[in-house]
């Protein structure tokens, strides 16, 4: 039988736990409500969590806080819900450990297919910690390599790549964070001296983008570095 999925929800505006927690009720989680940080980890004692929808301003324990203490000790996915919509904002809360940032007011449908996704990659690919721990997996953010079934999974959806368009993504997750130019890919993936390559890396470049990313003129994971190069953002 089915596991039924555990979603906490924590908001000092209990109206939004009461409506959010409805809504996935609805879609057929089971919802946990918790009214600021320190009873948030609290539930997380006692209760098997499975995602959590993470407000920012709360009292007693503000959100932020209460993210760094979560990944202290779990590392189950943690969605932030915020009225802060400055990019600097979101970019902070990413950084800090959560899987994604969705800015209050939010649309449900999206919210709802946010979450689903979250949770499908995280019970199709399993606990986090545990992935790390296994290198024949490479990850960042919501990619998955799988290094021995030669297979990338985007948000626990697999995604089919061309022999060389794998060769290139598993280069630069091998090598998360740091900047490649067009020619050191180029002689890393083809085996070959590299001279004039720039379109060829740039059109593989794109064509990987538009398998990986939602948005490819703001890419989340394969960035440009003008005038260097190219690499992969560890998440």
């Amino acid at each position: 039988m089915k596991e039924t999925q555990k979603i906490l929800v924590v908001d000092d505006d209990r109206e939004i736990v009461k409506v959010l927690s409805k809504l996935l009720e609805l879609e057929g989680y089971e919802v946990y409500g918790a009214y600021d940080g320190m009873e948030a980890l609290e539930v997380l004692t006692r209760s098997q969590i499975h995602l959590i929808l993470l407000d920012v301003m709360m009292p007693k324990l503000d959100g932020l806080s209460t993210l760094m203490e979560v990944r202290k000790r779990q590392n189950i996915p943690v969605m932030i819900l915020s009225a802060k919509t400055e990019e600097s904002d979101k970019v902070l809360g990413l950084s800090m450990g959560a899987d994604d940032y969705v800015s209050k007011p939010f649309q449900t449908a999206e919210l709802m297919a946010r979450v689903r996704s979250l949770l499908r990659r995280y019970m199709t690919l399993g606990d986090v910690k545990r992935q790390q721990e296994d290198n024949s997996l490479l990850k960042t953010g919501g990619l998955v390599l799988d290094i021995k079934g030669r297979t990338l999974f985007v948000d626990g959806e697999k995604v089919r790549l061309t022999a060389t368009e794998y060769k290139i993504t598993e280069f630069l997750m091998q090598h998360m964070g740091q900047v490649f130019s067009a020619e050191e890919i180029y002689a890393r993936v083809w085996n070959e001296d590299a001279f004039a390559v720039e379109n060829t890396v740039m059109v593989h470049i794109r064509r990987i983008r538009e398998k990986i990313e939602i948005d490819t003129k703001n890419p989340k994971y394969l960035k440009v570095v003008w005038g260097i190069g190219y690499k992969m953002e560890k998440i």
